[in-house]
């Protein structure tokens, strides 16, 4: 069994590098890395973020339990199951919290997909993340295509010079299965059509409530892989608790 948890610490491990790795390769291809400050202009969400915090936590836990482990220190050991801990902790909260505050939640989320939408042309990256997640749940700007309103190149006003004015971005549009190349233009001037023959074009709902609607159909799913994560964890804890227990236990009795 500690054979076998070694193993999955080590492969925690390596894949936090890789995480890292591809976070920072990410920044040095787009310049943040020579100029860090450059981290702060982004208006929006920058996906990379994910990479950083996700394979920082990874290689820490999988250090401090593998070497913990191997080398028998109790001090890493403690490290690896107060920092596990910690992480169960806030999850239980946020999830907790999630559940009580449902109203505050959707109004914070409201409101962080339109700030991204502001931001939509300033990273490819997160361009990206946002073109993917419309495209997934079949939405269009937080609550409506009128969202996009807010993007200085996608709104309606009359001062926008912009070839996209009162459009949309692509991956609003709704796909024919006949396509095979994607036509990046689809979106345009699609605002400027009656509600009716938008919702031929486009689509009209919003993403939060297509979220919404995906975690209903999805719940057990999305339950069960949260049960599955906090018993690895409590396991994890456990495990380097009583290793602890035995290591201590051996040097008392020398």
């Amino acid at each position: 069994m500690l054979s076998l948890i070694l193993v999955l610490l080590l492969i925690g491990k390596f894949l936090g590098i890789a995480f890292l790795g591809i976070g920072l390769w990410a920044w040095n291809e787009k310049g943040v890395l020579s100029n860090i400050s450059s981290i702060t202009d982004l208006g929006g969400f920058d996906p990379v973020w994910l990479f950083l915090v996700v394979g920082g936590v990874m290689f820490i836990l999988g250090f401090a339990g593998c070497i913990g482990a191997l080398r028998e220190n109790t001090f890493l050991l403690k490290f690896f199951s107060v920092f596990l801990g910690i992480i169960f902790f806030l999850e239980l909260t946020a999830g907790v919290l999630a559940f009580v505050f449902k109203d505050w939640i959707k109004d914070q989320l409201y409101f962080f997909i339109n700030n991204n939408i502001r931001a939509y042309r300033d990273d490819i990256d997160l361009q990206n993340l946002i073109d993917f997640t419309q495209e997934y749940w079949q939405c269009c700007g937080a609550f409506g295509a009128d969202d996009w309103n807010l993007n200085i190149y996608f709104n309606c006003t009359d001062s926008n010079a912009s070839r996209e004015r009162c459009g949309v971005p692509f991956s609003c549009c709704t796909k024919d299965p006949a396509e095979d190349v994607i036509n990046t233009q689809c979106g345009y001037d699609a605002r400027q059509k009656p509600e009716v023959d938008q919702q031929i074009v486009i689509y009209t709902k919003g993403c939060v409530p297509q979220f919404e609607k995906w975690l209903q159909d999805n719940l057990t799913i999305v339950a069960g892989i949260f049960i599955g994560i906090a018993l690895l964890q409590i396991f994890g804890i456990c495990l380097a608790q009583n290793l602890v227990s035995d290591i201590e236990a051996v040097r008392a009795s020398w």
